[in-house]
């Protein structure tokens, strides 16, 4: 203990003992391991918090090489974006291409198919009376 042999403890307990007396060596001694496990936890705390921090710093690391990762894939995104995949390009041309084809479709459709002419709106309707020969009045007084 603090680097002493058995030797140097039985030289400080015999000194101890001839300082204090026996009455107060008990009372020393609990005193003196209550400050002996103090300093004992302040030390293990101190450690606790050191080992804590190297934690923090290797983690530090570890989201730095994460960051180096992810900066070197959007690098490497934004150069297949510059290269002119793009898919709304795309669609744009799909679009353009299906509108062309539907007017070309409809436009052979319309020669394709036979005009009739509507006949014209008559402002005025009329209905006319089919008239009655009266076949015995013509016969008798056709002469008179």
């Amino acid at each position: 203990m603090f680097g002493m042999g058995f030797i140097e403890i039985l030289m400080v307990a015999v000194v101890a003992i001839l300082f204090l007396g026996p009455d107060k060596l008990p009372d020393a001694m609990v005193k003196v391991a209550k400050f002996m496990k103090s300093v004992k936890k302040a030390i293990g705390d101190a450690k606790n918090s050191l080992d804590e921090e190297l934690k923090i710093a290797d983690l530090k690391e570890e989201a730095l090489s994460y960051k180096k990762q992810l900066d070197d894939a959007t690098n490497e995104l934004s150069g297949f974006k510059n290269v002119g995949i793009n898919p709304m390009d795309d669609i744009n041309e799909a679009i353009s291409g299906a509108k062309k084809s539907f007017t070309e479709a409809a436009d052979e459709a319309q020669k394709d198919t036979i005009t009739t002419p509507v006949e014209p709106k008559k402002e005025k309707i009329t209905f006319e009376k089919k008239k009655k020969k009266k076949k015995s009045a013509e016969s008798k007084g056709g002469d008179a």
